[in-house]
């Protein structure tokens, strides 16, 4: 059965400039490969868990900080 993550695409403009925050995947497969494998912070929905709560929680497990504020929500995509 296939797995169903959530993640926030934490954003910011400065200078006129967007700019992004990803994370580093983990794991043995991802080790010593650093050029294009960046990833927006997500975590895996648990039963009955709504994908907003899923992505905040996720996000606060991988960077240490909870995101808050506005919320935009996106079409899924498959990875």
């Amino acid at each position: 059965m296939a797995k169903t993550s959530a993640g926030i695409l934490l954003y910011k403009r400065k200078n006129n400039e967007l700019q992004v925050f990803l994370v580093h995947p983990g794991g043995p497969f991802f080790t010593n490969k650093d050029v294009g494998v960046g990833s927006v912070p997500k975590g895996e929905l648990e039963q009955g868990e709504d994908a907003l709560a899923a992505s905040r929680r996720g996000s606060e497990e991988e960077t240490g900080c909870r995101p808050s504020g506005q919320f935009i929500p996106r079409s899924p995509v498959e990875q």
